[in-house]
């Protein structure tokens, strides 16, 4: 299964929304540096979804806040 995700890093606010079009927008606390974003969307949507982290790959936007992730 494939996800559409945007992400917001930075936000003082850690958390996962859905908008009227179901897209889900995860906000992330750490900064997009590194692939720290990443990591901790992985883990936001891990928790969000109850599956295991290792469960989730990203496909496409690594340096983008529009990602695709595969949900395995």
């Amino acid at each position: 299964m494939k996800i559409l995700v945007i992400v917001h890093p930075n936000s003082k606010n850690p958390r996962v929304e859905k908008d009227l079009v179901e897209m889900l927008h995860i906000y992330v606390s750490a900064p997009p540096l590194e692939g720290k974003a990443n990591k901790a969307t992985i883990e936001s949507l891990a928790k969000f979804l109850k599956v295991k982290k290792s469960k989730i790959i990203l496909i496409r936007g690594e340096k983008s806040k529009n990602k695709v992730f595969e949900i395995g």
